[in-house]
């Protein structure tokens, strides 16, 4: 059974590879739009309950892939793959995400985890430069559960947006921007705490640019810096994008 199991999850190597913005990416973008296009035209004359609802079951959709996967990777990868621990702003704001639909304090921040997560999933579903380091076959497990997990945060974000927001005002996106630094220092107790001499790791980019374009030794002091302000800007601009649709959809 284990072997079979192995054998299906495994990483497929030779012929076809996952490119980014090859056939098999397109595709994997367009299931995830049309899904997203459908179920938005499904729940637009739903009732509140009913929306509510499809966002609660969306993010534990995203929550049981992400957990499910810890137990299928010694299956796939031979081993735990660490570095899927909640320090990457994708997975932490699906954890998050998850758990302020349960707790009173958590509930609070539920639209800036959601904002932040539908954000870092679209910009890494657009470039999933973690799925193309290992060229591997576009039907993989490993491209299929990561392009998928991405792919359902997204969904969630979109929804969270289209139908709990009923309001954005500008100066609110401090709270988002707070939220951000708060998963930045986080981030960086992850990469410190599991920082060995043989290996580090660079969880939300906060250690070494994702180009490797700056000097390792001064990028460490750099990068959280560039982080913020980077995701600060995309936090602005999507801001000033809502705040105008609003307008102009109150006007027609």
């Amino acid at each position: 059974m284990n072997e079979i199991i192995s054998n299906l999850l495994e990483d497929k190597k030779g012929g076809i590879t996952f490119n980014c913005f090859g056939i098999y990416h397109i595709i994997y973008m367009v299931l995830i739009l049309s899904v997203l296009v459908g179920l938005i035209l499904l729940l637009r004359k739903k009732d509140e309950s009913n929306k509510l609802k499809a966002i609660n079951i969306t993010i534990l959709v995203a929550f049981i892939m992400y957990i499910l996967d810890f137990f299928l990777m010694p299956f796939a990868y031979g081993k735990i793959d660490i570095e899927k621990l909640p320090f990457h702003i994708c997975t932490i704001t699906c954890v998050l995400s998850f758990l302020s639909r349960h707790n009173k304090f958590l509930y609070k921040y539920r639209i800036s985890f959601a904002i932040l997560g539908m954000i870092s999933n679209l910009i890494y579903f657009i470039y999933p430069a973690g799925v193309m380091w290992y060229q591997v076959h576009p039907l993989s497990y490993r491209v299929i559960q990561t392009l998928l997990f991405h792919g359902v945060m997204l969904i969630y974000g979109v929804l969270v947006v289209t139908f709990e927001i009923k309001e954005l005002k500008f100066k609110d996106c401090i709270n988002e921007i707070s939220v951000l630094l708060v998963l930045i220092l986080w981030a960086l107790i992850g990469n410190y705490m599991y920082m060995s001499k043989s290996h580090s790791y660079n969880w939300f980019f906060v250690l070494q640019d994702p180009f490797n374009i700056l000097d390792k030794d001064i990028s460490r002091f750099i990068m959280p810096f560039v982080v913020l302000i980077s995701f600060s800007i995309v936090i602005v601009i999507f801001y000033s994008l809502f705040i105008l649709l609003k307008k102009v959809l109150n006007k027609k």
